[in-house]
C-alpha cells in the first residue's frame, strides 16, 4: 500500500512559506498547473481499469455521446460498498436506470427511479462503523498521524478544521481524528444514497458532488469514488423542480444506457488513467502553489486552503 502523507490541512498547508510567499515581486513561480506538466513520469500511479466505473448516459439532444468515468475508492475505505458495486456492474443492474435527481449547488443522483428494481443476490449489509477506517496511531506523541502501513515521515504541519484534521493519503484528500481516517465530499466526490440511519445503502443508489463541498455529510454517508471525467455531462443537466431536486417529470430523466467496470467494456482498450502521487514532492509543491498563489495573476497569496480547493491532479494516458 502507498504512503499517506501529511502534506496538506483545510486551513494551513506548508505554514513556513508565507515569508516566500511576500517576495513576490522579486521572483517568479510557476503555476499549479505549469508544476503539474513538469512532474517526471515516476510521480504519476497508475488507476487500474478494474478500479474504474464507465457510466454512458443517453446522447444529448444534438447527438453527442455523454461517458462519466468514476475511480472507486483504494483500501481500506469502503469497501463493502465498492464490493457491492463491483457486482451490480457485473449484473449490468444499472443498465436502463436514471439520472433522477439533479440539486442545485449539491448533488446529482442516479439509480432505479421506481426503487422496484430487483437487487443481484450476495449484496453487503455494510454497517455504520464502515464509514470510518480504522488505524494504529505511529507515535502515542504524534498522534494525529496515522497509517496501517508504512507512513511518511513528511513533517509538514496542518491543522484542524470543524471536520477534523485533513491530509492527502494513497491519492486522496482524508479527514483524520480519533485513530480514525475517513474519506471527505469534495467536489465531484462519488457516495451513497441511503434511508434513515441504521440504513447505510446498498451502492445502487449513488450520486456525485456538484456544488460547494458538503462537508457535513463526511462520516454519516459512504464515499465511494470521485468522477474523473465527464462530470460535465452531470452538473450541466437541468435542475429537478421537485422536493430536493428530483424530477417531478419523468420524461426529464437522464437514461443510463450502460455502467460497467473499465476491465469488462467491449472496447478493445480500456480507458487509462494515472494520478499524482500524493506523497511525492511535486505533489507537494503543487499543493503549496494551490495555498499561495504567486503566479503574476494574483495579487496577495492567500497562505492556506481548503483541502477541497487542492485537487489531486488525475490524467488520462494516451497511446502513444
Amino acid at each position: 500500500m502507498r504512503k499517506i502523507s501529511a502534506v496538506s490541512s483545510t486551513f494551513a498547508l506548508l505554514m513556513a512559506t508565507p515569508a516566500i510567499a511576500q517576495d513576490t515581486q522579486t521572483a517568479e513561480y510557476p503555476s499549479p498547473n505549469a508544476i503539474v506538466e513538469a512532474a517526471p513520469p515516476s510521480d504519476w500511479v497508475t488507476i487500474a481499469p478494474s478500479d474504474l466505473l464507465v457510466m454512458d448516459l443517453a446522447p444529448d439532444a444534438q447527438g453527442n455521446p455523454r461517458r462519466v468515468i468514476i475511480q472507486l475508492m483504494p483500501e481500506p475505505f469502503s469497501q463493502g460498498w465498492i464490493r457491492n458495486i463491483r457486482k451490480l456492474a457485473a449484473a449490468r443492474w444499472w443498465d436502463g436506470t436514471s439520472i433522477n435527481r439533479v440539486q442545485d449547488n449539491y448533488v446529482v443522483q442516479w439509480g432505479d427511479a421506481s426503487e422496484k428494481k430487483a437487487l443481484p443476490e450476495g449484496l453487503e449489509t455494510v454497517p455504520e462503523s464502515e464509514y470510518l477506517s480504522k488505524l494504529t496511531p505511529i507515535d502515542s506523541e504524534s498522534s494525529n498521524i496515522y497509517n496501517s502501513d508504512p507512513v511518511s515521515d513528511a513533517t509538514e504541519a496542518y491543522r484542524d478544521d470543524l471536520y477534523g484534521k485533513s491530509l492527502f493519503g494513497l491519492g486522496w484528500p482524508l479527514g483524520s481524528g480519533n485513530n480514525s481516517l475517513w474519506p471527505i465530499h469534495c467536489y465531484g466526490a462519488v457516495g451513497v444514497g441511503r434511508n434513515y440511519s441504521p440504513d447505510t445503502g446498498s451502492g445502487a443508489e449513488l450520486y456525485t458532488v456538484i456544488g460547494h463541498a458538503p462537508r457535513h455529510l463526511d462520516r454519516n454517508i459512504a464515499v465511494v469514488g470521485r468522477i474523473v471525467e465527464g462530470i460535465e455531462h452531470l452538473s450541466s443537466l437541468p435542475r429537478g423542480k421537485g422536493q430536493l431536486g428530483f424530477y417531478e417529470d419523468a420524461s426529464k430523466r437522464v437514461p443510463i444506457t450502460s455502467l460497467r467496470l473499465g476491465d469488462a467494456l467491449a472496447e478493445d482498450a480500456p480507458p487509462a488513467f494515472e494520478y499524482l502521487d500524493t506523497n511525492s514532492a511535486i505533489f507537494a509543491k503543487y499543493a503549496d502553489a494551490r495555498a499561495n498563489r504567486r503566479d503574476p495573476f494574483f495579487i496577495k497569496p492567500a497562505g492556506g486552503a481548503d483541502i477541497c480547493n487542492i485537487p489531486v491532479p488525475v490524467r488520462r494516458v494516451t497511446g502513444e
